[in-house]
């Protein structure tokens, strides 16, 4: 099932904001999934390029810690809110 946000976006809400940041995370993944597998694909047609493992290690450490940061800024959820 897609994600979806109804409703009109406040950004003053704390659930947008982190919705904002899942949403920007994954477009993040994808990119880095996209062109990682297509440099992949390229360097084995072609001649090996030396530091793409390095940069391969190097995007997915940035990835990782963009998904730590959108973890870490959750918004805590009221117990008592009521909300479903």
């Amino acid at each position: 099932m897609p994600i979806r946000w109804y409703g009109n976006g406040d950004t003053t809400d704390p659930r947008y904001r982190h919705f904002s940041r899942i949403v920007n995370f994954t477009l993040h993944a994808g990119v880095f999934a996209a062109v990682n597998s297509a440099l992949w694909f390229i360097q084995t047609i072609r001649q090996p390029w030396s530091h793409l493992d390095r940069f391969s290690e190097l995007w997915l450490v940035a990835l990782l810690t963009h998904l730590a940061v959108v973890l870490r800024r959750r918004p805590i959820e009221n117990a008592d809110s009521g909300e479903s």
